[in-house]
């Protein structure tokens, strides 16, 4: 019996705009045990990041995990910055990133970690993470040199018309929704990539961490498996969100405390029309397909 050959993805483009340089990824060494956390954004990045760092670190209590869990393909700080204190890192690594697989460089030997989650409480967390940002955000994004394309603007408190212009216009003001999705879901065979959904971290914690844990050949300690839970629930992230937020949340209003703001689904249910919903789900099913569209919708393969 013959097994086909792995083929792997193969970057073939760029992304650049306020937040994103695609091409750093072209300059970093990877290293076999890397691990990729991968998301199109508020999807649960953060809390990914922070159970990864839970079962590499025994659940000990003062992980600074975005220091240690950089964003590679964010603009700020540029390379020359980011590239050396990655290469410092002596734990193993684990990486973030918002971009398609087709703007990264995809190692066959590092395990990646993708998140989905419905758009429309994307959006919802999107808003508020954009909303809250202070003077220092919109400096770091737009007047840092290597900027390529229009700066992001401050966005009005009218959360369905920000969410209308984000379906209408694909993403706007960040990047592109439907692409990132369904290029992460086309490599879902890949023996290197677990695909993982923001509602079924919510549904079980615990036998979430224990599916990602035997994914990242990471032994778990049962002696401290209930600290390492406790440390991941919403309620203690909120509570130590200076740790857990990007630079401690300094780039928002209320800080971390904004940062880790609700981290429930479903708020959009009250705002949105019946036309609006609809015209979300024939767009999901048009860009991505229905078995894609409905796993995104909740989780479910």
């Amino acid at each position: 019996m013959t097994t086909e050959p792995i083929v792997w993805p193969v970057k073939t483009r760029e992304m650049h705009n306020h937040h994103m340089d695609s091409t750093i990824w072209d300059a970093l060494d990877t290293r076999d045990d890397d691990i990729v956390i991968a998301t199109y954004a508020k999807s649960g990045t953060t809390w990914t990041q922070q159970i990864v760092a839970q079962l590499l670190f025994d659940g000990h209590n003062e992980t600074p995990v975005s220091e240690m869990s950089p964003w590679v393909d964010l603009r700020v700080p540029p390379r020359a910055v980011k590239l050396p204190a990655l290469a410092a890192q002596t734990h193993r690594r684990f990486l973030k990133t918002h971009l398609p697989v087709d703007a990264l460089v995809y190692s066959p030997t590092t395990k990646y970690l993708y998140l989905g989650r419905d758009g429309r409480d994307v959006v919802w967390s999107l808003h508020n993470h954009h909303i809250m940002a202070n003077a220092l955000w919109y400096e770091h994004l737009n007047d840092t040199p290597g900027r390529i394309g229009p700066p992001i603007e401050r966005p009005t408190s009218d959360i369905r018309g920000y969410f209308l212009r984000w379906l209408e216009e694909d993403g706007y003001p960040f990047w592109p929704f439907w692409e990132n999705i369904k290029s992460w879901w086309e490599i879902r065979h890949l023996p290197n990539l677990m695909l993982l959904h923001f509602n079924e971290l919510k549904a079980d914690l615990p036998g979430s961490m224990r599916k990602i844990a035997a994914f990242l050949d990471i032994p778990i300690d049962e002696t401290r498996f209930a600290d390492q839970v406790q440390h991941c629930t919403f309620d203690w992230m909120k509570a130590h969100a200076s740790q857990t937020a990007p630079a401690g949340g300094v780039f928002w209003d209320g800080g971390g405390d904004s940062f880790i703001h609700k981290g429930t689904n479903g708020r959009w249910r009250d705002k949105l029309t019946p036309e609006d919903n609809a015209r979300y789900e024939a767009l999901a099913q048009e860009k991505l397909g229905e078995t894609c569209a409905a796993w995104l919708a909740g989780g479910a393969r």
